[in-house]
């Protein structure tokens, strides 16, 4: 059976005609007319008494219309239900991002999120490990430089810089000298840093740190010279606490990405377009924590 028919036979009956029906929902009365038809066929049995100028159900109709009309009100509602559960980002979001833009950043911006969305539950893992989007179950994955990989899509919302820079007590050395430098894990004895024009400079460990954070406070406190990314150290630099020797290496990208564009979800499609707006001009940076 038809249940489109069943509810244009419900949508008639209400209206008590063809024409008023037709009135009253915007299709054709012949439409109408036919539908019903086809369902009385369907079912066997006649449903409406057609005459000249009134239409009366059927004691088969008047059945059909009492036992259904309340079933086919729940269906309305419920895909009404559906489509409006769709069209509002709610539910929970898995989001995976670096440890550092996790420190830095996505706090405040998942609590702003949240203040537009209140429907939405993010659960938020900071690792700096390559997650599996499908297999580990996460809605979007904060990348930088991702490699291009068929089963995800999504939008590059900011990009960064490594600078070399240190406090102004530091005294700069001429090109190639030695100066004092707090380093990472993935230093590696023996390297030069090298800045757009060609300065360099031939760093000499006095601080080996595990976290970016602990590079930037500790050049700030005048230790030496680091390699740091300026989306954390735009702040100092503005104000006079660090000094920039130069840019160093290439402009990197930070990608928020997801499994596919066709039928995306109303909150993964809600954060991927907030996470670009809270960077308009594409540049990222962090300001300094208020004073407390």
């Amino acid at each position: 059976m038809d249940y489109n028919a069943l509810g244009d036979f419900q949508l008639v009956a209400a209206h008590g005609g063809f024409g008023k029906a037709s009135r009253a929902s915007g299709r054709s009365k012949a439409t109408l007319s036919r539908r019903v038809a086809e369902l009385e066929e369907a079912l066997g049995i006649r449903l409406i008494e057609r005459g000249a100028r009134s239409l009366e159900l059927t004691e088969a109709g008047q059945l059909l219309r009492g036992r259904t009309a309340g079933p086919m009100h729940e269906v309305a509602e419920a895909v009404a239900a559906a489509r409006d559960s769709v069209a509002t980002p709610r539910g929970s979001l898995r989001v995976a991002a670096p440890l550092l833009f996790s420190q830095v950043a996505l706090g405040g911006i998942a609590a702003r999120f949240l203040a537009l969305y209140p429907e939405v539950q993010i659960d938020a893992v900071a690792e700096d490990r390559l997650v599996n989007i499908v297999d580990e179950h996460f809605d979007v994955s904060i990348r930088i430089n991702p490699a291009k990989e068929s089963a995800l899509v999504g939008r590059c919302f900011a990009r960064d810089r490594m600078v070399l820079a240190a406090a102004p007590s530091v005294a700069r050395p001429a090109a190639g000298g030695p100066v004092p430098a707090v380093v990472t894990p993935g230093y590696r004895d023996g390297d030069t840093w090298t800045v757009a024009g060609g300065y360099a400079v031939a760093p000499q460990p006095v601080l080996r740190v595990s976290s970016l954070l602990m590079v930037r406070d500790a050049i700030a406190a005048g230790a030496g010279a680091a390699l740091v990314p300026r989306s954390i150290i735009g702040a100092l630099l503005d104000a006079g606490q660090l000094v920039s020797w130069g840019m160093a290496g290439e402009e990197v990208e930070l990608w928020v990405l997801h499994t596919s564009r066709r039928l995306q979800s109303p909150k993964v499609r809600a954060f991927v377009d907030f996470m670009c707006a809270q960077y308009p001009g594409g540049e990222f940076h962090v300001p300094l924590p208020a004073a407390a």
